[in-house]
This record gives C-alpha cells, sequence and structure tokens, in this order.
C-alpha cells in the first residue's frame, strides 16, 4: 500500500483505488428429479467470511472466542498458507471459476451500479457440481454482477439463491448503497432480523429440506464481519473488557459468525449427514484495520481537490464521508502480518482457512501454498467427480490436504485495481511492486512479516518473477468508470433512496 507516513490523503488514494469499481418459504424450490444411478458423491458445503482477519479467529491466537471454528480447526487440516485476493469480488470470482482474477478482469468490489459482472464466458463451480447432479445453493453475499438477470446466481447455476446481490449491507435494515437487498431467487423480501442470523437459519432449512437423493452443494457467503460494525448488544457486552469500541463490536460480529457456523454444523449432525459433507472455511481477504490519523494539514476540500486531480473525476463531500467510514472503522487484527484488506501485503491475502470432512480427513496443519483459485478444481477432485475441466489458473491441492502427497507451488498474482500495487508469488518468494518504488523481494518462510527485503541480494530472482509476472494472461478490466463509483458510492446500510434492488434487475 501506500506509505503510512503519507497520512490521510494516501489512506484515501488507496481506498480510491480499491472502490473504483417477505412470506416465509414453504421449501426449496422444485429440483429435477434424482436419476437412478445418481453416484454417492460427498456433500459440500463452503462458508465464507467476509473481512475476517488473520488474528480474528482462536485457532490462529485470537482472543475472539471462535469455539465452533475452532472445533473444526482442531478436528480438520488447517490451511496455515491460504490466499485470497485484496478485497472481495476478486476473491469470489476466482473461488468460482478456478481462474486467476488478471485473466477474468475483476480486480475490485463489483460496483452496485454496474450492469455486467463476473464474464458470462466462465463455467462455474455450481455449474460443474450440477451437472454432476448436485442439487446447489447459495446463502448470503453473492457480488458477482446482480443488475441483468444473466449475471444472478440463478441464472449460473444455483438452484436457490437467498441473500444479497451486492456488497456489505446493513446487519438490521439489509440496505446496500440505498437500495434494500436481502431476496430470495429474485424477489425482494420484508424480512426483519440480523442477517447472520437469517443466513444461518436458511441453511438449516435447505440442509433440512434438502433431496436425500442426491448430494448437496451449499455456499453460505456471510456478510460478517464486513462493515458496517452493528451486533445484538448482548454480544457486544461479553467482549466489555476491550477497549476499543470497533475491535469489541468486530469481536462481536465475529462471535455471530461462529454461532452460525456452529448451527450449521449441528444441522449437518442432526440430518446424519456430517461424515458424507466436505466443509471448506475461508475468508475472502484480510480483516479491515483503521488508517493511521490523518495530519491537521489537509482540510477535506484540499484532499477532494488533489484526488479529483490526480485521478481526473470529480470528487464529491460524499464520497469522502464514504471512503472516511472504510478508513477509521476497521475492527480486526491481521497480525502478525503486514497491511490488511486492499492491501497485496500478507494481511491482506493471507487470510484464516481450513477444510473439515470428518473420517476421511486427519486433523493436521498443512503448510502447502494453496490459494482461492485452488478451490475449485480440488473440491472437483476431493469429490472424486470424473471430469473435464476448462484449462484452469487453479490446480488440485487436495493431495496436500488429505496427506497423499505434495503439491507445487503455483505462481500466484495479487493485485489492486488499476494496477497501482501488486505481488506475485512463488513460494517462498513474494514480489512486491508498490507504484513509484523500487521491487522488493520478500521469503515468506523466513519472513512472513515482510520486513527483510532482499531484493538487492537476489536480483536474478527478482528478474524471473517480474518475468513470470508480466506473462500472466490479462484481461479486460470489467469496472465501472471511476467518476461513476463517486457519483453513487456503495454505501453500507442506511437509509433507502431507490427500490429494492431485486426490482431493479433487468434481463
Amino acid at each position: 500500500m501506500i506509505a503510512r507516513s503519507t497520512g490521510l490523503f494516501s489512506i484515501l488514494l488507496a481506498s480510491l483505488m480499491l472502490i473504483a469499481s417477505c412470506s416465509p418459504r414453504a421449501g426449496l424450490p422444485e429440483l429435477a428429479p434424482a436419476t437412478d444411478e445418481q453416484p454417492l458423491y460427498p456433500n459440500i458445503v463452503i462458508i465464507m467470511a467476509d473481512d475476517l482477519g488473520w488474528n480474528d479467529v482462536g485457532f490462529n491466537g485470537s482472543e475472539i472466542r471462535t469455539p465452533n471454528l475452532d472445533r473444526l480447526a482442531a478436528e480438520g487440516v488447517v490451511l496455515s498458507r491460504f490466499y485470497a485476493q485484496p478485497t472481495c469480488s476478486p476473491t469470489r470470482a476466482a473461488l468460482m471459476t478456478g481462474q486467476s482474477p488478471l485473466r477474468l478482469g475483476v480486480l475490485a468490489p463489483i460496483s452496485k451500479n454496474m450492469q455486467n459482472g463476473l464474464p458470462l464466458s466462465e463455467r462455474i463451480l455450481p455449474q460443474y457440481l450440477k451437472e454432476a447432479g448436485y442439487q446447489t445453493a447459495l446463502l448470503g453475499k453473492w457480488h458477482l454482477g446482480g443488475n441483468r438477470r444473466p449475471y444472478h446466481p440463478n441464472s449460473r447455476g444455483f438452484d436457490y439463491f437467498y441473500g444479497n446481490l451486492h456488497g456489505g449491507i446493513g446487519y438490521w435494515d439489509h440496505v446496500h448503497g440505498g437500495g434494500y437487498d436481502l431476496q430470495r431467487n429474485g424477489e425482494s423480501l420484508g424480512e426483519e432480523g440480523y442477517v447472520t442470523d437469517l443466513v444461518a437459519a436458511e441453511a438449516v432449512r435447505v440442509i433440512k429440506k434438502r433431496d436425500s437423493a442426491r448430494p448437496l452443494f451449499l455456499m453460505a457467503s456471510f456478510n460478517a464481519p464486513h462493515l458496517p460494525n452493528e451486533a445484538p448488544e448482548a454480544t457486544i457486552a461479553s467482549y466489555g473488557d476491550m477497549t476499543d469500541p470497533r475491535r469489541r463490536v468486530h469481536a462481536a460480529m465475529v462471535s455471530e459468525f461462529d454461532a452460525a457456523v456452529g448451527e450449521i454444523v449441528a444441522a449437518l449432525e442432526a440430518e446424519d449427514l456430517i461424515d458424507e459433507t466436505l466443509i471448506w472455511f475461508l475468508s475472502d481477504n484480510g480483516g479491515l484495520i483503521p488508517a493511521p490519523a490523518p495530519p491537521a494539514n489537509l482540510s477535506p476540500e484540499q484532499v477532494m481537490e488533489q484526488l479529483g486531480q490526480r485521478f481526473g473525476v470529480r470528487m464529491t463531500p460524499r464520497f469522502l464521508q464514504f471512503i472516511q467510514v472504510n478508513s477509521t472503522q476497521g475492527g480486526s487484527d491481521n497480525s502478525p502480518f503486514r497491511g490488511g484488506k486492499g492491501s497485496v501485503h500478507e494481511g491482506g491475502v493471507r487470510v484464516p482457512s481450513l477444510v473439515y470432512w470428518r473420517g476421511v480427513l486427519e486433523a493436521d496443519r498443512e503448510e502447502a501454498f494453496v490459494s482461492v483459485q485452488d478451490v475449485l478444481p480440488t473440491l472437483i477432485d476431493a469429490a472424486g467427480i470424473p471430469h473435464e475441466t476448462d484449462p484452469l489458473d487453479g490446480r488440485s491441492a487436495w493431495p496436500a490436504i488429505s496427506g497423499a502427497g505434495a503439491v507445487e507451488a503455483l505462481g500466484y498474482a495479487v493485485q489492486t485495481h488499476q494496477a497501482t500495487d501488486i505481488a506475485y508469488y512463488r513460494y517462498p518468494w513474494k514480489l512486491v511492486l508498490i507504484a513509484n518504488t523500487p521491487p522488493r523481494l520478500f521469503n515468506l518462510t523466513e519472513d512472513p512479516g515482510e520486513q527483510d527485503d532482499r531484493a538487492g541480494a537476489y536480483p536474478e530472482q527478482v528478474a524471473v518473477l517480474t518475468a513470470e509476472l508480466a506473462a500472466l494472461p490479462r484481461g479486460a478490466d470489467i469496472a465501472l468508470p471511476l467518476q461513476d463509483v463517486v457519483d453513487d458510492p456503495d454505501f453500507f446500510g442506511g437509509e433507502e433512496d431507490r427500490a429494492p434492488w431485486a426490482e431493479q434487475i433487468r434481463d
């Protein structure tokens, strides 16, 4: 990221680069009938947190109480070197496709006003699984395009969708960017309640109402603990010993998420499915952390003027407010790593993750390098599904996870929007390229905190990694023009000023 010493202007600059971008259900929708020869594939459950830091879970040493995740970690395989992308939509795009976000052109959070999304040319995970006979459900956050029906989850392999199409929503009001954003299969809902609880309850219902003759793919994509900082008062009060109010509410949000994980696992156990279910837990990026205190020598008007000149846009006070919220309200802890959400440093992309499959996987802490673009091929391999995947940037990490053998560390790139910051991994080496600064090189085995730049000592390694990075396929950036994002920020929660998003979907 931009050097911390440059203060508020750099904080806002970095944030701007990243952002340039009713009635209760009676049952699951009608699904195609099971075939007589349905293979006995395992159920697959993906549980994704949003903006969860490395040190926000008990099994990584956090003071936050996460007993359900800790139990899965103690009995499953913790992925000690699991890598996401710096922000949400790129991670979700990589998970769904097995491809690099650079290839896909998904380099930043997808704005609520975009009329496109994850390229329709891509075959994605639920489509692979649906072809193998799975029933498929997505609960929670989509954030891969929702304003046109072809980009909607129900058009891309999910039989059932309950959740929000766009970015972070208010936990109680369910609003994103001025529009109500909680729906079921394209129809807006009027449900009340804390959204973490609602998604957990829906997951339990999906598990209970499933077609028992077919395997289930369930993705529970929670908003927690993404901003806004909102949690039940009793849970907040249980962390009264924390002095930082942001950390206290954040901890409560994580605890609510952990309780939701416990409900999902309990439902699988109650239905006698736990031995037949592979569970993969991960965060979509590192935790959001507060920025340094701003300097007193720049007024908001001066910040807006300088940012507007740099990017060729007309800045607005409302957009400045949006960036200030994101720069000051983070409550995560990514220690011992450097940086946080939006950064290509380890704190922004190395995230908590584990794989659990009772009776199949032995408890372990796996040190192999695994990335989010490996999830799709790993799951297909683990399930034993005969397949011919499209050419993928990811590879199956199942041999390492299952203890069957080592896997090669592939090259992996993480990038902020407009390529201002980019990092390239060929483990244990990491090349970091920050705008207007010389290349830096870190050996992550020896220096996971990225404190000892080895570029001067290993110029040949810098040259090799630079060449590999330059050779990666890159698609056209799908993002909206920056001025459109500035004019209508993607606020999380707040008053409604437009129709619900489900009512704005176009064909």
